[in-house]
């Protein structure tokens, strides 16, 4: 899995897709940015990934970004994709500037202190678990306004607008109510708050399902094993 058949086609044959849901959307493609989901992947993969021209890596565990970060530039940019525990807040700002899934107010105010002591400011995306699903994180529809009213009002937090991984579905086109329910989300939050304290901004769609998600209005979509390929096993003793 290296060279030009390896992950550089893969992105190559990324971008051409993005290209064309941006295009049957009728969206510039300078709208939509890909995030390498890199959870579980190498560090020489992410790497090759890098040198093939991709910037952006999304990782789920601090600990496990913080162990491949040395193998990149210092140009890769790291999301954290995955929902931050309050112990790793100092961590996570060793490394990360970006969170899509900030799941509750005590994880925003975390942030929001720790980046006012390092002068930082941090991005951050809502995540909504729009199938009310137990084995997922993020804030109830009908618990986002107050929600986002109170972590709008925090220093050094940039909200950006909402997250969410869809119920599963048979295709990807089951997956288009769900991220239609995103949008609409987004634009009520942004019109009840204003564009100065809350974003349009949209992580959706993944590697099953990217294209649809564009379509639908994905400012950041997250592709995994569709571009690195398979994971490696996680160790049943990793955390973080």
């Amino acid at each position: 899995m290296s060279g030009d058949g390896g992950v550089a086609a893969r992105l190559a044959a990324i971008e051409a897709r993005i290209a064309g849901a941006c295009a049957r959307a009728g969206r510039p493609r300078s709208q939509v940015t890909l995030i390498g989901a890199s959870k579980q992947q190498p560090a020489a993969t992410l790497a090759e990934a890098f040198h093939a021209g991709l910037r952006i890596f999304g990782e789920n565990r601090v600990q496990e970004a913080l162990a491949k970060a040395p193998a990149l530039p210092p140009e890769a940019e790291w999301h954290l994709l995955g929902p931050l525990q309050s112990n790793k807040v100092r961590q996570a700002l060793r490394l990360f500037r970006t969170f899509h899934a900030v799941d509750r107010p005590a994880i925003a105010e975390a942030l929001a202190r720790e980046a006012d002591r390092l002068d930082l400011r941090l991005t951050i995306f809502l995540e909504v678990n729009l199938g009310g699903e137990a084995t997922k994180h993020g804030f109830a529809p009908a618990a986002l306004p107050a929600a986002a009213r109170a972590i709008a009002a925090l220093d050094r937090l940039r909200l950006a607008g909402l997250m969410a991984i869809p119920p599963p579905g048979e295709d990807a086109e089951a997956s288009r109510p769900w991220f239609r329910q995103l949008a609409a989300l987004g634009r009520e939050l942004a019109a009840g708050l204003g564009p100065d304290r809350f974003g349009t901004a949209l992580s959706m769609g993944m590697s099953d399902d990217f294209e649809v998600a564009i379509e639908e209005g994905a400012t950041h979509v997250r592709v995994g094993t569709l571009l690195f390929g398979p994971r490696a096993p996680r160790p049943a003793a990793a955390a973080g």
